[in-house]
């Protein structure tokens, strides 16, 4: 059986599991989530622990579990902490500005860009180029900050773009004559 899938998920206080036939629907102070279940997998809820079987002993039903138990484990925590993706500007004239659900970014183009964000997700900017991205859903969080930074990625050779805070660039030399 897949390591991830055999251990439960454990469900704090103020968090509400709840699982049917279609889906797993999780509820806290952060909102609402849901994913849908797999017939390989049985799920089941019991003294504050969800855990996760294979219904066979196929390797797909085996995968699945661990997957299907990653996913509501993401869930809980983001209904509970949330996840947030730092961003960071590097290039002069740069910044960005954050007003309510739209992000205004000067990043080196004739125009500033304006970037939606979606509903569940929430932008600030502490300084002019940071950027923090909040929200419940980890996929969505980590989806918004993959089209921001594709909006102007950090290019080789000075390193001038839209990158992760923790990201390193490797800096390409330059030709010599």
């Amino acid at each position: 059986m897949s390591r991830v899938g055999k251990t439960p998920v454990t469900v704090p206080q103020g968090v509400d599991v709840s699982i049917n036939s279609a889906q797993i629907s999780v509820k806290g102070s952060g909102g609402s989530l849901s994913v849908a279940t797999h017939a390989l997998v049985k799920v089941v809820n019991e003294a504050g622990q969800v855990t996760f079987t294979p219904v066979d002993d196929s390797r797909e039903a085996n995968a699945m579990s661990g997957t299907l138990r990653q996913l509501v484990n993401n869930m809980v925590t983001g209904v509970t902490k949330g996840f947030e993706k730092k961003l960071t500007l590097v290039g002069v004239g740069y910044k960005a500005a954050a007003q309510g659900s739209k992000l205004n970014l000067a990043v080196g183009f004739s125009h500033p860009v304006n970037k939606d964000m979606p509903e569940g997700i929430k932008v600030e900017t502490p300084a002019p180029t940071e950027i923090i991205i909040k929200g419940a859903d980890r996929q969505r969080v980590g989806q918004v900050a993959a089209e921001i930074r594709a909006i102007r990625p950090p290019e080789p050779y000075k390193g001038k773009g839209i990158r992760y805070s923790d990201e390193k660039i490797t800096i390409k030399e330059t030709k010599k004559k």
